[in-house]
């Protein structure tokens, strides 16, 4: 059957590119199988009893109880009958077997999907030949170059076997996998290379070190210190060969490595850039869905108990250890600024390593991919990174807890996050803040405290171990070394300066009081900026290869190289990730429960709805208030500017205008002064005194509406600090157009022109407006004459009200004013110089002594009531003096000059507020929408803002409940991915 398939999936040719998927259907046991249906398990059945009587014992070998010849001949004819019906039987059911497996053959064969798509993919047979070819000659250059001392072979004979057959298996197994484009086990496959080298090294020397001490009792001194010398020379150059071998298949490992990576790189890229018939949504990395899990948690803060024990990998030691350099050798680019005993690091930097086609860098606030193979972008990278940290620093301080996140993906990245933390310090300089030293170890002590953080402590090789600060800080907060692995860095500094059996006792945890799971030694950098990640790369293997610590045992290859590291710290990673996550999801699935019921007892009709939602409906209401602003009627607005204008305007016309030239003693004065002052008031003030009214209008119609819109029965005052402090920091930044201005003066000045009243009706309105505007005034005169001089005699008899004594005195000087006024009706606005000596001597008479300016002071209001009364009494007379007035003009026997005026007066408001009403309806109230939402828009991404001004229980309780059902839904899909991945 095997050779019929691959005699069929030579012959089809859609089955050229899947010889391994045929190779290994054509060795499947098909003996399982059910030939014919349900008269093959007949056959079966008949089988099986056949046997079960042949082998019966009770039998005998063909006993029956038939004793006579025909009994015999029944049984020869039986047996001949069966056996030819046996034949039948089989002849039959291979036939129909056969027939069977070749229907489900032919439908197998049609159901299996269109593998067209591959030739585009995959390499044709050629190159696969080739490739192929060329791994075998690999494996056979590497089995013939090996060559084992015979030494090596009595001392250990069935390690060398064993190590021999090991590693065939792998490089078998190397070779298969990369045949068939799959290789999930290339980077582990030789982890155990240095560690089995590294046992047969200490088994060797145990044997060796054993016999030299059984021998050395049966020889003299001399013999035995010969013996041993000879022996020590022996292992020496027995060491020295295994460090050679070992060396040799680590080069073709890399060198594996690396074409494996060429590899999955061409493969990402054609999966990433091949066209599919319908857009799918892209499916996240394990690693990015747990970064984001992170992310979310790392602003997660509550009054529960629930906390943030997830993994990742905290890299922490004294500052200039070298912590950085580190994390830049496991995502190799050269990624963050560097310094000269300076702080760089300022911020935690969580960076989240994955594999991927192209080696890249990403801000997770930002779309900017940096390519890290570019040393322009890498350029900027760093800069970006630097302006960031400093950015974080606020408020004087030196070190900031905010958290700055990016991705690195590259190819052959080993997928775990880390978080680079400040270096810790002994000494604060003076351009640091006070509390640098103590924030520095209190941020370490809280990423550590984390029981599922992998601490990655950084010791600085070049320096006395005893100046260490970090090691005690690691060892409280991990007292048994459960979830820390210890780095020395700097190694080839300390090669010559450092007690090669002190390095020893620092890699073997018997130095520091610290435990760890595991120590390591690494070199990462020469000292020099500007050496990229291949340069340190090729100086750290080049200095391991040559190195005295490395020969003379101090370290083993397993605990050395960047890359180690990388692998014992991802596979620790992602074990501790996989213990913890349940327990974490479990706590948040508790927690939503415990803020679910909460919510439904406080607030069981409302919807929980975060700040953004609620920022959102608030905005939607502020809109349909400025949209109410445009349906407001153009009588109503006219109204509201009317008045407005008259309320800013009234007290100018009054004191400036009117006032004066009333009091100038003649009607011809009278009107030339009132035709200066309102020609200099239209050219100068006025137009921008119409404006500001204009503007106080709509602002004032804008708040009326918004206070209508909160009276009713739906009203949420949530919203009543976002929506005021949105009106108001609109308000502040809206300005008028200024062609406003220039547009109001024309209009004004010819308006201010007409002196002449056209109609009866108009004219009736202008006395109306004068009498209006001159009580308004009488009686504001009438308050303040009310507190000059006291209560009135009827207010002190029924108000209980009695006078001060500066009132009665300022009442003895009314006194005497008013028989000033009582005998010249006509009076001047002022008091002659006798005029206030009369007064003064006579109020002298009855012990009141004044000064001049005091009679004057008293004197103002007394005649501004005086003058207004006759002006009120002018205004009854002008009642029915118009058509007098259209007959002898301005000869008219009675005085109207000042109707006239405040008819021109009523005639310029009401243009003014028509012109003011169409740049309102037109211009003014748009410019206002587009500003409200753009203060809108600017309070919609400060997140300070809206949690400013969306205050109170329901708004935090929502929030937090948002929060954790979101993490919950992170954790849930993570777990997901992950057992999937299993």
């Amino acid at each position: 059957m095997a050779q019929l398939l691959r005699g069929r999936s030579s012959i089809d040719p859609r089955f050229t590119h899947i010889r391994p998927a045929v190779y290994a259907l054509s060795r499947v046991n098909f003996s399982g199988f059910t030939y014919g249906g349900g008269n093959g398990q007949h056959q079966q059945q008949q089988q099986h009893n056949r046997h079960r009587l042949l082998r019966n014992p009770n039998y005998g070998g063909w006993q029956y109880s038939y004793q006579s010849s025909r009994g015999y001949g029944m049984l020869i004819g039986r047996v001949l009958r069966g056996v030819l019906k046996l034949r039948y039987l089989v002849l039959g059911g291979a036939i129909g077997g056969g027939v069977t497996l070749n229907k489900r053959y032919e439908e197998w064969k049609d159901g299996l999907p269109d593998m067209k798509w591959l030739e585009e993919v995959l390499p044709d047979n050629d190159k696969w030949a080739g490739f192929t070819r060329s791994l075998l000659a690999a494996k056979d250059s590497v089995k013939d170059s090996i060559e084992i001392d015979p030494r090596l072979k009595q001392l250990s004979e069935n390690k060398i076997n064993e190590w021999r057959q090991w590693f065939d298996q792998r490089l078998d197994a190397a070779i298969e996998a990369a045949e068939t484009q799959q290789n999930p086990q290339i980077e582990s496959s030789f982890q155990n290379l240095s560690e089995l080298v590294s046992e047969l090294y200490g088994a060797t020397r145990e044997e060796l070190r054993q016999k030299n001490t059984v021998n050395a009792k049966s020889l003299s001194a001399e013999e035995s210190r010969k013996r041993v010398d000879t022996l020590q020379s022996q292992v020496d150059a027995l060491q020295t060969e295994i460090m050679n071998v070992q060396l040799k298949y680590q080069r073709e490992i890399e060198k594996l490595e690396k074409e494996n990576r060429d590899l999955r790189q061409q493969y990402l890229i054609i999966r990433t850039n091949r066209k599919q018939p319908t857009k799918k949504r892209i499916k996240k990395s394990l690693i990015d869905m747990y970064s984001e899990v992170l992310d979310e948690l790392s602003g997660y803060d509550t009054t529960y108990s629930t906390a943030d024990h997830l993994p990742r990998v905290v890299v922490v030691g004294d500052q200039s250890s070298g912590k950085t350099s580190v994390l830049e050798a496991i995502a190799q680019a050269r990624i963050f600024p560097r310094g000269s005993g300076e702080m760089m690091t300022r911020a935690p930097v969580k960076v989240t390593l994955s594999e991927g086609p192209y080696h890249v860098a990403q801000f997770r606030d930002s779309e900017r991919e940096y390519d890290l193979t570019k040393d322009s972008d890498l350029a900027d990278l760093r800069r970006d990174v630097e302006i960031r940290m400093r950015n974080s620093v606020r408020g004087g301080k030196t070190v900031s807890m905010d958290v700055i996140s990016m991705t690195v993906k590259g190819p052959g990245l080993q997928r775990m996050v880390l978080v680079d933390l400040p270096g810790i310090i002994s000494t604060q300089t003076v351009d640091m803040a006070a509390d640098t030293k103590d924030s520095i170890k209190h941020m370490t002590e809280h990423y550590m405290s984390n029981p599922n953080a992998i601490i990655l402590c950084i010791q600085d090789g070049s320096v006395d171990a005893e100046r260490s600060n970090v090691t005690d800080l690691v060892a409280q907060c991990d007292p048994l070394g459960k979830r820390t692995i210890f780095v020395m860095t700097k190694v080839d500094m300390a090669e010559d300066l450092a007690d090669p059996n002190r390095i020893r006792k620092i890699l073997s945890g018997k130095l520091f009081p610290m435990k760890a799971l595991g120590y390591f030694a690494v070199v990462t950098g020469r000292g020099r900026k500007d050496d990229s990640i291949e340069t340190i790369r090729d100086y750290e293997e080049k200095f391991f290869k040559t190195s005295k610590l490395f020969q003379s045992g101090v370290t083993m290859s397993h605990q050395v190289t960047t890359r180690n590291l990388s692998l014992a710290v991802a596979d620790r990673f992602w074990k501790m990730v996989r213990e913890t996550i349940e327990q974490q999801a479990d706590a948040f699935k508790a927690t939503r429960f415990n803020l679910e019921t909460e919510w439904k007892n406080n607030f069981p009709r409302l919807r929980e709805s975060g700040r953004d939602e609620l920022f959102e409906k608030a905005k939607g209401e502020v809109l349909d208030e400025v949209v109410n602003l445009s349906q407001v009627s153009p009588k109503k607005w006219e109204e509201l500017l009317n008045a407005k204008l008259w309320e800013m305007l009234s007290n100018y016309v009054f004191e400036n205008v009117y006032l004066p030239a009333a009091q100038s003693g003649s009607q011809s004065s009278f009107n030339t002064m009132v035709d200066i002052k309102l020609r200099q008031w239209a050219e100068q003030a006025l137009p921008a005194k119409s404006v500001e009214a204009g503007w106080v209008a709509l602002q004032k119609e804008f708040q009326h509406l918004m206070e209508v819109a909160r009276k009713t029965p739906d009203h949420d005052d949530l919203y009543d600090n976002l929506k005021s402090a949105v009106i108001d920091e609109s308000i502040r930044r809206h300005s008028w157009e200024d062609k406003a201005i220039d547009m109001l003066r024309v209009i004004q000045l010819n308006t201010l022109e007409d002196r002449n009243v056209h109609d009866k009706q108009e004219w009736d309105q202008a006395v109306k407006f004068f009498e209006t505007s001159v009580k308004e005034k009488l009686k504001l005169t009438e308050q303040t004459i009310s507190e000059m001089f006291g209560p009135s005699t009827s207010q002190k008899w029924l108000q209980w009200r009695y006078a001060t004594d500066e009132q009665t005195k300022r009442k003895h000087v009314k006194g005497e004013l008013d028989k000033i006024l009582s005998s010249d009706s006509r009076h001047s606005p002022t008091l002659s110089y006798d005029e206030l000596t009369t007064v003064r001597k006579n109020l002298q008479r009855g012990n009141v002594e004044v000064e001049t300016d005091y009679i004057r002071e008293t004197w103002y209001p007394i005649y501004r009531l005086h003058f207004l009364k006759q002006a009120l009494n002018r205004a009854y007379d002008c009642r029915k003096a118009y058509y007098l007035y259209t007959q002898q003009g301005a000869q008219c026997e009675v005085n109207c000059s000042d109707v006239v005026l405040f008819w021109r007066i009523q005639q310029v408001i009401k243009v003014t507020a028509n012109a003011l009403r169409q740049q309102v309806v037109n211009r003014e109230a748009r410019r206002l929408d587009k500003e409200i939402k753009e203060v809108l828009d600017e309070y919609g991404e400060d997140d300070d803002k809206k949690q400013q001004l969306l205050t109170g229980k329901r708004v935090t309780l929502a929030e937090e409940l948002i929060r954790v059902r979101h993490i919950q839904e992170k954790l849930e899909e993570f777990i997901n991915a992950l057992n999937q991945e299993k």
